[in-house]
């Protein structure tokens, strides 16, 4: 899906189905079916082999619950140190506010991964400037206000 300017990027291609929330979604156009999201925003994360999410910042806790698969939870420390938690069926990991956090399906089949953000609103997600301008290249930007923008026969096609 479009949830996130990183969407066509070669190896960040997922699918997202928010559930509860539209939590950090960057595509105005995705309605989750609850949307009565106080306190908490939940939703659905599914992977290929091999693919997953660049890193980026929330401002609120993030918790994925691994429903399926085997994945690399990645997150970085204020200080730059990166850490790795890999994850099998069941298995959950919380990610501190505020830090750089990614995640990859290491498996071998499409697995899926439950992802619960904290918060009412939980505001906007923060990218790497590389992931920014990787996304350009691939027609995707944003707005002024936050939500995504698609140009060209790339970003149509998605």
């Amino acid at each position: 899906t479009r949830a996130f300017v990183d969407a066509l990027i070669p190896g960040f291609e997922r699918d997202i189905l928010s559930i509860i929330g539209r939590g950090v979604v960057e595509d105005k156009d995705l309605i989750p079916p609850i949307t009565d999201n106080r306190d908490f925003n939940m939703g659905l994360i599914r992977c290929d082999p091999g693919k997953g999410s660049s890193l980026h910042i929330h401002a609120t806790i993030e918790c994925f619950f691994i429903l399926s698969g085997t994945w690399s939870i990645e997150w970085q420390n204020k200080d730059g140190t990166m850490h790795e938690a890999i994850l099998g069926q069941y298995d959950t990991v919380s990610v501190p506010i505020g830090l750089s956090r990614g995640f990859h399906n290491i498996g071998d089949e499409s697995a899926l991964m439950l992802a619960i953000i904290g918060g009412t609103n939980p505001g906007k997600v923060l990218w790497p400037q590389e992931t920014i301008d990787e996304a350009k290249k691939h027609g995707i930007e944003f707005d002024v206000t936050g939500d995504l923008v698609y140009h060209g026969d790339e970003a149509e096609s998605v």
